[in-house]
């Protein structure tokens, strides 16, 4: 479904394109935190307010997206910005576009696992709705395609819909509640026994709670750890308990977690696969992939290349 939102649009080179240039702040429903770049933000039609400083100075992933070589609390707050006019982030016109994004997305691989077999459903976040529960290949990359860590989120009506009518299920609609282990478990009452579910870094204790439910359920469930940038020491021994970790520009992820790794995806935002199931997946992902790639041996992880880390 590219390019589906509430606004109008047009095709271009026979590629269907957005027309959401004219959404205002004013456009915002209710209250939103999110994490951009490391930075706390708060997100309502009050405006953007950037409560901490950012975590990193400079991000080549941010740059090429965002077109930001130095990150400040300005650049964060232009970057939210461009979320809530050009994509409808917060908004009652939000854009689902399942156009991939990024190489090592999160959602990107779990659109692909969805599409072929390798699991039946997926539990993620949306801005507006809170954990979303779907089998829908092109829901899960609409959600994720340009999402960062949502914090805390409000019901947007229009936002609900569209998730419900693509075969989206919501933990809490009335609250847009978060909370990846609940959404797991509602997964499992739903039926399904193949789960992947992402964690953000300030939610990494849902990571324990996962496992266990994995355990009394019999079911199966591939952590995706994301949003790590400002991951703290308390819960790297959550996060090593993932399939799969998104390192952000976390250096305690590269220090703490990447040495534990099986097999690393990317320098620049690196993902490391910690399970013989994360890496199998990772290897099935990129065996439909038309990128061309160098593969190497190595005794230890992480590889990293510094002037292509975020600073």
């Amino acid at each position: 479904m590219p390019w589906t939102h509430h606004g109008r649009s047009y095709k271009q080179n026979g590629e269907q394109v957005s027309l959401l240039k004219a959404i205002s702040m004013e456009e915002v429903i209710g209250e939103h935190e999110i994490l951009c770049c490391g930075a706390h933000v708060r997100i309502s039609q009050k405006g953007i307010e950037v409560l901490t400083e950012p975590r990193i100075s400079h991000c080549p992933l941010h740059e090429s997206l965002y077109g930001t070589k130095r990150i400040t609390r300005e650049a964060v707050q232009k970057t939210v910005e461009t979320k809530i006019r050009k994509f409808g982030f917060c908004t009652c016109r939000r854009a689902f576009n399942d156009k991939p994004i990024v190489l090592y997305g999160a959602s990107e691989m779990m659109k692909t696992w969805l599409e072929n077999n390798l699991i039946d459903c997926a539990v993620t976040v949306c801005e507006g709705a809170g954990t979303v529960i779907t089998d829908n290949p092109s829901l899960v990359q609409g959600i994720g395609a340009r999402l960062t860590g949502i914090i805390k989120t409000s019901p947007i009506k229009e936002t609900l819909n569209f998730i419900g009518q693509h075969g989206g299920t919501m933990l809490n609609p009335d609250t847009a509640e978060i909370n990846q282990t609940k959404g797991v478990e509602k997964a499992i009452d739903k039926g399904y026994r193949n789960i992947a579910v992402t964690v953000a870094s300030f939610q990494a204790p849902s990571i324990s709670e996962i496992r266990k439910l994995e355990k009394e359920k019999n079911v199966n469930v591939v952590i995706f750890s994301v949003c790590n940038t400002c991951l703290t020491k308390e819960n790297v021994k959550h996060v090593l308990k993932a399939d799969l970790v998104c390192a952000g520009a976390s250096k305690l992820v590269r220090q703490e977690i990447g040495k534990k790794a099986l097999m690393q995806l990317g320098v620049t935002i690196p993902i490391f696969a910690l399970t013989e199931k994360g890496k199998k997946l990772v290897l099935r992902y990129l065996a439909q992939l038309k990128e061309k790639f160098v593969v190497f041996r190595t005794r230890a992880l992480p590889y990293g290349v510094e002037r292509k880390a975020p600073k």
